[in-house]
């Protein structure tokens, strides 16, 4: 997989080209927000997934993110010292797929590259035979397009987002575990996703603005609780 690592420090990007070139993947740095999105024409280039730093010398992260998502759908992971909840939301309303904090892991990077990569492949392998609509009251899910709207408007989520929203959805009522949602979502058993999701359940939140939609079963995990019509 080619993936494209957008840092400034060329120290940490020389250190994290080496791990990644041992795990098979063929990266091209870029030290600046401008040479990354350079990078990405035209159409990604190619890329399967960026590993996005914020403090970049020539524009903020979150821009770059934000012209990145505008022009293409290749998975976006920020990858930050800023690790307050806040920052965490805005990114991914923004449309970063993942949100990793400094420091981490090296192994936790790894499967969270993989998990993005793997969910992206599946939707794309999925996206011709679904012809259904979720309706719950004023929210419609359309599932061939992966499109929600909420009285008419439309509402823009990522990718997780969408797959968490649609799966809450399917079965109304019924309380999911965090534990499962993990794995139909992110595709993985690595605990630490946990944390992941508690902020993209805060972000559906927000962006619906519909905070009863996403009940918290304390100790269990989620439920849609269907609206009114």
């Amino acid at each position: 997989m080619r993936l494209l690592l957008v840092e400034d420090d060329n120290h940490v990007a020389a250190a994290l080209s080496a791990v990644l070139a041992r795990h098979g993947f063929q990266v091209t740095h870029a030290r600046s927000g401008e040479e990354a999105l350079q990078a990405l024409v035209p159409e990604g280039a190619g890329f399967g997934v960026v590993l996005l730093d914020l403090g970049l010398p020539d524009q903020d992260g979150y821009e770059v993110c934000g012209k990145i998502r505008k022009r293409t759908a290749i998975p976006v992971i920020m990858v930050t010292a800023r690790a307050d909840v806040r920052s965490r939301i805005h990114g991914l309303n923004l449309g970063a797929d993942d949100y990793v904090v400094k420091p981490y892991d090296t192994g936790e990077l790894l499967a969270r590259i993989h998990a993005v990569s793997r969910r992206t492949v599946h939707e794309e392998a999925g996206t011709g035979g679904e012809s259904a609509a979720l309706l719950l009251g004023p929210v419609r899910i359309e599932l061939p397009t992966r499109q929600v709207s909420v009285a008419g408007a439309v509402v823009q989520l990522t990718r997780k987002e969408f797959d968490l929203l649609a799966l809450l959805a399917q079965r109304p009522g019924v309380v999911f575990r965090r534990e499962q949602i993990i794995s139909e979502v992110w595709r993985t058993s690595w605990e630490g996703t946990g944390r992941t999701l508690e902020v993209h359940v805060a972000s559906l939140r927000g962006k619906l603005r519909m905070p009863a939609l996403i009940e918290t079963v304390r100790g269990v995990g989620y439920r849609l609780v269907a609206p009114a019509a």
